[in-house]
């Protein structure tokens, strides 16, 4: 694990070990405020902070923290990170804090945060593992926009409504109406539509996944010569 490259810690946050997607970790908050893109970036941006500066910190520690207290430590930083998330969320975005409500400090519990910092802060240097934290939050955060969208637009026929929550009065005018005068389905926005759109998105990975395995797999195919006829002229003793 020290060995890898940029490219390939990078890659694993976002795609080849997404903790959504491959690890399916942190799932009760990513499937609970999913209702629209708002939500799920406002719990994305907390949760990269928190990756971010607990994987940093963790890092910066790892040589001086005993076995002992080892996991208690981690615990102990990812809630302070978490607590700054709450605080900077309470100041500037304290109605979007409101309807996040208790999932905001469960961030502390979620395992993709502690797992990176055992699993990979604690046995790397600070560059990799800053990194780390922040492509791992970055995956996250996009297949919590992504999910956002799907149940946003197929719920409620609309795509980035109140991002004013977040963004400020400015962003008010930003909605999008993809289906006028739509009805809203309610399956979407309820629990049932989180779990088949998560279970949807995962399929598409898995598909794409084979296809580029198969692909691989055909390129190092050896190539397997045919039999020649070989005429031979002259008289052989």
């Amino acid at each position: 694990m020290a060995n890898k490259s940029l490219r390939d810690i990078s890659m694993d946050g976002l795609w080849t070990n997404n903790p959504a997607l491959v690890q399916l970790l942190g799932l009760c908050p990513l499937l609970a405020v999913t209702g629209s893109v708002v939500n799920a970036l406002g719990l994305g941006l907390a949760t990269v902070l928190v990756l971010v500066g607990s994987n940093l910190s963790v890092s910066l520690i790892r040589n001086h923290v005993s076995e002992a207290v080892r996991l208690p430590a981690f615990v102990m930083i990812i809630a302070s990170f978490v607590t700054v998330a709450e605080l900077v969320m309470q100041a500037f975005t304290y109605e979007l804090y409101e309807i996040l409500g208790i999932f905001i400090p469960l961030i502390v519990t979620n395992c993709a945060i502690l797992g990176r910092a055992d699993a990979f802060a604690s046995k790397n240097p600070v560059l990799p593992s800053v990194l780390d934290g922040l492509m791992m939050g970055l995956g996250f955060t996009l297949v919590l926009i992504l999910l956002g969208g799907i149940r946003e637009v197929l719920g409620e026929g609309v795509l980035f409504s109140n991002m004013q929550l977040l963004f400020g009065p400015s962003a008010a005018n930003w909605q999008i109406t993809v289906f006028p005068d739509y009805p809203d389905f309610l399956f979407a926005i309820l629990p049932p539509g989180a779990f088949v759109a998560m279970g949807l998105l995962i399929a598409i990975k898995n598909i794409i996944d084979a296809q580029q395995k198969a692909r691989a797999e055909a390129r190092k195919a050896p190539v397997t010569a045919g039999s020649k006829r070989v005429r031979v002229t002259g008289k052989i003793s």
